[in-house]
């Protein structure tokens, strides 16, 4: 027992007051006041250009500044170089990083390396009314530290949080992912239109091997669920039930599910019908809403675009790395994906392959939906 109340007082000692406001957060405020109270008032903080604009202000000021998303290059990416190259020479140095946040806020890393090994003070301050307040600060050793080839530094440590601990009886891990290396705008921009809309989450149009002419594994129920709320403007109104032990089951129209499908992609009605379960009589399309026992995890990667080819048949071939900071990788994989860009401004989805790593890639926080046999197994067949 005195061995566990001491490490509860370790834990107080790296968790600092919230109260705790210091100038150096109070002076990188002020540098971009003016711009946070412009976007304030017209309701643009999170716009893309305004971040832009916020992260290029304090990088003027000589500060390392990059933006929480990562779409925005990072100023004074040679101070990050210079860091690194201390913590691989076992040499003592500081560096202070800004990470601007989509709300106007920021977080400030403090790092502190010393024979190799990095310590990190982290602030997150946010605007409450007009004001600035420092929400938390905490402070751990770093577990892992890596600068990766694509370009990115990524670290991890843990730190005291009382609900985290009441909850898990361990410290809470922080991981962190900055994009360090400049990246192609032409890239970030392929990125915005047709891989980060879409993601890793809630469907595999990037988790698995398909094209047009071999549709594989594709789920086009879950492609109707990402895209049906671009094309109507509403949210899908067939919903799961709120009891886990009943299964919603819906009768979709042929006109609509096929519509929403056709936007983004080039295939034929009967390929579409073997794909999903079809109902002739009724010219209706069998539909069950995701539901207790197909959810996925929360914390899942992110696509990058880092190269593209325009191809002589109007498509653009992209790579695509995803970028896993819970699993401490700028790359956990990769795959190519091809697109169709169409006169209208449309755009259709070609094809993708998974191409690293060689042996394939498992997605363990993807959720496949159940199968016919199984939801009836779950739901006692109930339809």
């Amino acid at each position: 027992m005195p061995q566990q109340a001491a490490v509860s007082e370790e834990h107080l000692e790296r968790e600092q007051p919230k109260e705790n406001l210091d100038s150096d957060a109070e002076h990188i405020a002020a540098l971009y006041r003016d711009i946070y109270n412009q976007a304030a008032g017209m309701g643009t903080l999170s716009n893309k250009e305004v971040v832009r604009s916020i992260v290029e202000r304090i990088g003027e000021h000589g500060y390392v500044v990059a933006d929480e998303e990562n779409q925005i290059d990072m100023a004074g990416p040679e101070q990050v170089l210079r860091f690194c190259r201390s913590v691989d020479g076992k040499q003592e140095a500081e560096l202070t990083m800004i990470v601007v946040t989509s709300s106007g806020g920021f977080i400030k890393y403090n790092l502190h390396t010393v024979d190799g090994t990095v310590d990190v003070v982290r602030g997150y301050y946010q605007y409450v009314n007009g004001r600035l307040e420092n929400m938390s600060t905490v402070s751990y050793p770093v577990d892992s530290w890596e600068y990766t080839k694509e370009g990115y530094l990524l670290f991890e440590g843990s730190h005291y949080s009382e609900i985290y601990y009441a909850l898990s009886l361990s410290d809470e891990p922080e991981h962190t992912a900055l994009r360090v290396l400049p990246l192609d705008e032409t890239c970030r921009k392929l990125n915005r239109a047709y891989l980060l809309p879409v993601g890793y989450g809630g469907n595999n149009l990037f988790l698995v091997d398909w094209s047009e002419q071999n549709f594989g594994n594709l789920d086009f129920y879950d492609l109707f669920d990402r895209f049906y709320p671009d094309i109507y403007e509403l949210p899908v109104p067939f919903e799961a039930n709120d009891d886990s032990g009943v299964g919603a089951v819906y009768r979709i129209s042929a006109e609509i599910f096929e519509h929403v499908v056709e936007v983004h992609f080039r295939i034929d009605h009967e390929e579409l019908r073997k794909k999903t379960t079809y109902i002739p009589e009724d010219q209706n399309y069998e539909y069950r809403p995701r539901g207790f026992y197909e959810a996925e995890y929360p914390d899942i990667p992110y696509p990058e675009v880092v190269s593209y080819e325009e191809k002589n048949d109007g498509t653009i071939t992209l790579t695509v790395n995803a970028v896993y900071p819970e699993e401490n990788t700028s790359r956990a994989f990769t795959h190519k994906t091809v697109v169709r860009p169409l006169d209208d401004g449309g755009f259709q989805y070609v094809s993708n392959q998974i191409i690293f790593p060689e042996v394939g890639f498992e997605p363990w926080w993807h959720s496949e939906r159940l199968s016919e046999d199984q939801w009836k197994e779950v739901y006692g067949g109930n339809d």
